[in-house]
């Protein structure tokens, strides 16, 4: 059950990219691509005639809360400009972006990595993955600050530990239909939210 969810999480997120980018390509508002029948999304086995629900609850919330999306993504990156990145980045930065402040049935860490894995399917070799998981690192981190914050109580090092090891476990359980591909990336990504 919670492989077959994963999965159209999975395939929900590759879509969300897809609608994303065309909608900064032609240079139109993802809601106005939808209504006129404008997104065709080919996932990795067929060219899907109707959009998966996780894709369009994905599209809507970036469309909705992209000028709090945008502030947190600029605030994450060093010498670099939202508009100055390469479409691509920037579209699988900001649904990542949506779903670690507004999605609570998906873990952090969980989103860094698929985060990771889009950019590599998408974006460029190196670059995109590295940047991707350094850029949402940084956001998850400006995020476990917020919480511990709004808390009123500092957690000590050795629970945060203790919360991300707790997590991992949980992430290794419910998300065991990944591929070892998938692996280092995820490690990666645990590497750089325990930084």
């Amino acid at each position: 059950m919670a492989s077959h969810r994963h999965e159209q999480r999975t395939a929900g997120r590759r879509c969300a990219v897809q609608m994303l980018y065309t909608s900064e390509l032609q240079n139109t508002p993802v809601s106005e691509l939808l209504e006129n029948g404008l997104v065709l999304v080919e996932s990795e086995t067929e060219t899907q005639g109707t959009l998966p629900e996780y894709a369009l609850e994905l599209v809507r919330g970036v469309e909705a809360h992209s000028e709090e999306i945008d502030r947190v993504l600029e605030s994450a990156v060093e010498n670099w400009t939202v508009a100055r990145m390469p479409v691509v980045d920037r579209s699988i930065l900001r649904v990542a972006i949506y779903e670690m402040l507004h999605e609570d049935r998906v873990p952090i860490s969980v989103t860094i990595n698929e985060a990771v894995e889009l950019a590599k399917s998408f974006g460029g070799e190196d670059e995109s993955p590295r940047f991707a998981n350094g850029v949402l690192g940084r956001i998850s981190q400006q995020i476990e600050a917020e919480q511990a914050a709004s808390s009123d109580q500092e957690p000590s090092s050795a629970e945060l530990g203790e919360n991300l090891a707790t997590e991992s476990e949980s992430i290794v359980a419910t998300e065991s239909a990944e591929t070892e591909e998938t692996a280092p990336a995820e490690q990666s990504a645990a590497d750089t939210l325990e930084a």
